[in-house]
C-alpha cells in the first residue's frame, strides 16, 4: 500500500521519513515517491494492506544499480498476542523502461534474482538498507 496512505499517526509517519532518509544516505540522488501505485480500483485490489510501498527514482539510468527506479515494499505482521506490528520481510526491485531488472527478497535468503544484478558494492548497500529498515520498524515505538 502506498506509504502516504500508511502514514497515519506520528510514529509511522516518522518511521517512513526515517526510511526515506536511510535510502537517500546510500543513494543520495534518489527521489522518494510515497505514492507509487495508481489510485484506480484494479490496482487497489492488488495492493497488500499490510505493507508500506515506496518508490525511489533516480535522475537517469544507474549503471551500478542497473535500474532507473527502485520499488521497496516492507511487509508487516500484526501479532494479536503481543499487539505489535513487526516487519516480516522486505522486497526491493529495480526497474527500467523495459520492466523489472532485478529483485531482492529478504524472505528468499537475501539473494538477488533477475536479468541483471546491481554491482556487488551496491548489493551490499541494499542489504544494509534492508537490515536498517528491519531495525527501524521493529524498534519499540
Amino acid at each position: 500500500m502506498n506509504a502516504a496512505e500508511q502514514a497515519i499517526g506520528l510514529s509511522v509517519a516518522t518511521k517512513i521519513a526515517a526510511l526515506v532518509n536511510l535510502f537517500k544516505s546510500h543513494f543520495p540522488d534518489a527521489k522518494a515517491d510515497l505514492k507509487p501505485w495508481s489510485n484506480d480500483r484494479d490496482t487497489r485490489n492488488l495492493l497488500d494492506p499490510d505493507s508500506i510501498d515506496i518508490a525511489f527514482h533516480l535522475p537517469g539510468w544507474s549503471r551500478s544499480l542497473q535500474s532507473r527506479s527502485v520499488l521497496v515494499q516492507i511487509r508487516f505482521y500484526d501479532d494479536p498476542v503481543t499487539e505489535t506490528r513487526r516487519v516480516i520481510g522486505l522486497e526491493a526491485a529495480g526497474f527500467t523502461h523495459s520492466g523489472e531488472q532485478w529483485r531482492l527478497s529478504t524472505i528468499e535468503n537475501w539473494q538477488f534474482r533477475g536479468q541483471v544484478e546491481p554491482a556487488v558494492a551496491v548489493q551490499e548497500k541494499l542489504r544494509l538498507f534492508a537490515r536498517q529498515a528491519f531495525e527501524l520498524f521493529n524498534a519499540a515505538a
